[in-house]
């Protein structure tokens, strides 16, 4: 194929921030090249001759692998809209809490009454739609926030 390789076409994919799910049918694969395409994402590397059926299922288990990553990328995109939303304090309660620091310690460090963190505190949680403290800091670790 000229211009491009199917190798340099994938690394131009992955440099630009798109999951595509790739598989590679080629008819001269070596080990290495075929080495260097999955270990950079490649959901399979077919060589020629091939049945049908392989094919198909290499296809179908590429686009089985996008869905999954299409929806971890809108819900990620979601809690970032949601931690967006948050109030400077709200923002301060939420790395502490997730932190694993106590309603008290919080309130001492931020110069705020114990009541105000529970506010905060509670606001952050309806904000991210969670029940736990638990539930909050996979987000927060999800997300990469500071304090976590």
């Amino acid at each position: 194929m000229p211009g491009l390789s199917g190798l340099d076409l994938q690394e131009a994919f992955a440099k630009s921030g798109e999951g595509v799910p790739i598989v590679f049918l080629s008819g001269h694969g070596d080990i290495p090249t075929s080495v260097r395409a999955i270990k950079t994402g490649a959901v399979d590397f077919l060589t020629k001759p091939v049945s049908k059926k392989v094919l198909l299922s290499a296809v179908e288990s590429a686009l089985a692998r996008d869905e999954i990553n299409r929806s971890d990328r809108a819900r990620l995109t979601d809690l970032g809209a949601r931690y967006k939303s948050l109030t400077p304090r709200e923002s301060a309660v939420f790395s502490r809490v997730t932190a694993g620091k106590l309603n008290k310690q919080i309130a001492v460090e931020l110069g705020i009454s114990e009541r105000t963190v529970k506010a905060h505190h509670s606001t952050v949680m309806e904000k991210f739609d969670v029940q736990s403290v638990a539930e909050l800091s996979r987000i927060a670790e999800q997300l990469h926030t500071p304090g976590c």
